[in-house]
């Protein structure tokens, strides 16, 4: 072969305030896999349970939930038993609070990769967003069964799930974006990150109704977009209530905003992540 038939490739950094290059990713499609592929792997490699740890964690919370706040605390369940109300919140928050911690992590635990090969680097916090479905996939037929048992059929808005998912991920990757950027530069963004996470559950109806919200208040509140998407996933599973479309709404602008000035933070931040991984 000659010098002349060689392709030859030039990496450039980005310049400006630049998006996703979805052309780039599709050329690196396979690594994408295999790094989805990896993730699930390892959750569940040498380990006892195995695949029964993604029922374990909100099946348990949901055990504790409905001691504490549905007996203990006789907090509203919209007129549905108290363990069902919960898990079904639990579920997208459950997908949501493990995405965000893995992505936060993600470029600072990939970091010897980081400064030794090229590839598009939006792929490692994007990862946990399809490995975590595997967890939430088999979450979501416990809550199948769990619907079953308390005879519970869903209405006509269990067609709406898939807008709900959407949703969920779009939500997610926003805000793993912009923490797995700011935890490359600050190290302490990557512990924060727990503790936040557990802040935002208990501001989210995960052991509560948004019933509970003055209406006034109401819109100001579905700014944080896992309000909408928790009680939408209520709405369409359990029918506690009609399908909260104002949440869902703004809920949405919002989860497009946080993931836009994500993508465009990440992207300006990108140039650096080698040098201070």
């Amino acid at each position: 072969m000659s010098l002349k038939a060689i392709p030859e490739i030039t990496i450039e950094p980005k310049n400006g305030w630049q998006l996703i290059d979805w052309r780039e990713l599709a050329e690196y499609r396979d690594l994408f896999y295999f790094l989805v592929w990896r993730d699930v792997k390892v959750l569940y490699k040498q380990t006892i349970l195995g695949f029964t740890w993604a029922v374990i964690r909100p099946f348990f919370s949901m055990i504790v939930f409905s001691v504490v706040f549905g007996r203990l605390a006789g907090v509203s369940s919209d007129g549905v038993p108290y363990p069902i109300f919960s898990f079904a919140a639990l579920l997208p928050w459950t997908y949501f609070s493990s995405t965000t911690t893995n992505s936060a992590a993600s470029l600072v635990t990939n970091a010897n990769v980081l400064t030794k090969v090229y590839f598009p680097r939006i792929m490692i916090p994007t990862t946990p967003l399809l490995a975590n479905l595997v967890d939430f996939s088999i979450s979501f037929l416990i809550l199948c069964g769990m619907m079953i048992w308390y005879h519970i059929v869903p209405g006509w808005n269990a067609s709406l799930l898939p807008l709900l998912l959407l949703l969920m991920v779009v939500t997610a990757s926003g805000t793993g974006l912009w923490l797995s950027a700011l935890a490359v530069r600050y190290r302490d963004v990557k512990h924060a990150t727990e503790f936040l996470v557990q802040i935002l559950m208990y501001a989210a109806p995960v052991v509560w109704p948004v019933s509970l919200i003055p209406a006034k208040y109401r819109l100001v509140y579905g700014l944080y977009p896992m309000a909408g998407i928790i009680e939408g996933f209520r709405s369409a599973l359990i029918g506690t209530r009609p399908m909260p479309w104002d949440l869902i709404a703004v809920g949405s602008a919002s989860a497009l905003l946080i993931t836009f000035s994500g993508a465009l933070y990440f992207s300006r931040m990108e140039r650096t992540f080698a040098d201070v991984a």
